[in-house]
């Protein structure tokens, strides 16, 4: 059977996504301070590749919260 996570992908836009949706669903207006905390905490520890992943995944919160603001 094949993996299916493989720890040194570099996670895809969907996966962004998809991680930006579910702390916007979980945390609302904090969502993005949520994934930084995780980008500063992962990067404390050492793990440049999940820091960063955390850290698109508070970008891509902010983006969807601009984009939200601008439509209406």
């Amino acid at each position: 059977m094949e993996k299916i996570w493989q720890p040194n992908q570099p996670m895809n836009e969907r996966e962004c996504e998809a991680m930006a949706a579910i702390l916007e669903a979980k945390h609302g207006l904090h969502a993005a301070q949520v994934a930084d905390f995780f980008a500063t905490m992962h990067t404390g520890y050492g793990d440049e590749r999940r820091s960063t992943a955390w850290a698109d995944v508070a970008e891509r919160v902010r983006t969807r919260e601009r984009d939200r603001l601008q439509q209406d």
